[in-house]
């Protein structure tokens, strides 16, 4: 079964930064469009960055001009780049991703990581 595997979140001050990584679980799987959510305790999941199958991203306004997502040249890998963490970026972050195999895409969830950002 294939799945999606998120790595990189973790505990960081505020001011600093971390990188998070979604793969397929089989690496046969292109990454099309793909799109970074997250979800603090007691409020709605919400989209915080995509990307498109040609490569055009955007940002939640939240974090726009900190963080960054982009995809590796095998397009089997997207990141998120998230420099001057604020202790409100606290959340479980999910990767969503439309994975390619062949002529047929589906798509997938991550099972999120924890980011959490103390002050």
């Amino acid at each position: 079964q294939v799945q999606l595997v998120e790595s990189g979140g973790g505990l960081v001050q505020a001011g600093g930064s971390l990188r998070l990584s979604c793969a397929a679980s089989a690496s046969i799987f292109i990454v099309e469009a793909a799109g970074w959510y997250r979800q603090a305790p007691g409020k709605q999941r919400e989209l915080v960055a995509a990307i498109t199958t040609g490569g055009s991203t955007n940002y939640a306004d939240s974090v726009k001009g900190r963080f960054t997502i982009s995809r590796n040249g095998a397009k089997s890998t997207v990141y998120l780049q998230m420099n001057s963490l604020k202790p409100e970026d606290t959340a479980v972050y999910y990767c969503n991703a439309d994975l390619l195999l062949g002529f047929s895409s589906h798509n997938y969830w991550g099972q999120g990581t924890q980011v959490t950002v103390s002050s």
